[in-house]
């Protein structure tokens, strides 16, 4: 039988910035792959380049150079409109900062992807927010929510429109580390009841040893 072709495939990824008359190499040919229903984490110290990795693996930050495909197509092809809707419609986003409109409740802040699509998903939002447990906490706004309810808030978002795959940057970088393990078994469980591919960026080895496979980046290269 033959085997399915992965879900994201990087190759030779390229990337600096400067800083005055200085260039600092992140990316320094990073070629991986990503199969379908994944969970991968990435870990690294700080300063490593596991953000650049996931934003330009996510379609956030062009490369210098290489390529990024998913499911088949050329990332940063194509205009920054189908770019975007390629985001909106098959990826989900979670990140360390939970990134809640705080005017709005949490029930309004899940359907917001949907809303941008063109959407209505008021019922799918309700979903997402029973299966991360807040059915009782949809009209309450961010301020009222606690950290680990906040993001538990941010991952019914990302699941808003069904998504193939979810990103997550540092998802339990502002919680206690109680906290942060029952938001690590929520995106598990979650990505493995709903066949989502998942990578997840983190500093925390101890929760990277949960996932199906751990990539360890140091000085912009992949150990």
């Amino acid at each position: 039988m033959p085997t399915a072709p992965p879900q994201l495939v990087a190759c030779d990824l390229f990337q600096s910035f400067r800083l005055g008359s200085r260039r600092i190499e992140v990316l320094r040919g990073i070629s991986m792959e990503i199969g379908h229903g994944e969970a991968v984490f990435l870990c690294g110290a700080s300063g490593a380049g596991k953000t650049t990795l996931l934003y330009t693996l996510a379609g956030l930050e062009r490369p210098e150079s290489g390529t990024v495909q998913f499911e088949g197509r050329l990332l940063y092809n194509g205009s920054s409109a189908s770019q975007a809707k390629l985001r909106n419609e098959k990826m989900g986003f979670v990140f360390q900062g939970y990134f809640l409109l705080p005017e709005l409740t949490a029930l309004e802040n899940v359907s917001l992807p949907g809303m941008i699509g063109g959407r209505s998903t008021l019922k799918t939002a309700e979903e997402s927010l029973r299966a991360v447990g807040l059915a009782d906490r949809m009209t309450h706004l961010p301020a009222e929510l606690s950290g680990g309810e906040q993001q538990r808030v941010a991952i019914a978002r990302s699941l808003t429109n069904d998504p193939e795959i979810i990103f997550a940057d540092e998802p339990t970088g502002n919680l206690d580390s109680k906290t942060g393990d029952a938001i690590v078994d929520l995106l598990l469980r979650l990505a493995r009841e709903r066949n989502k591919t998942l990578l997840v960026v983190t500093h925390d080895t101890r929760l990277a040893t949960r996932g199906d496979r751990q990539l360890y980046i140091k000085d912009g290269v992949l150990q």
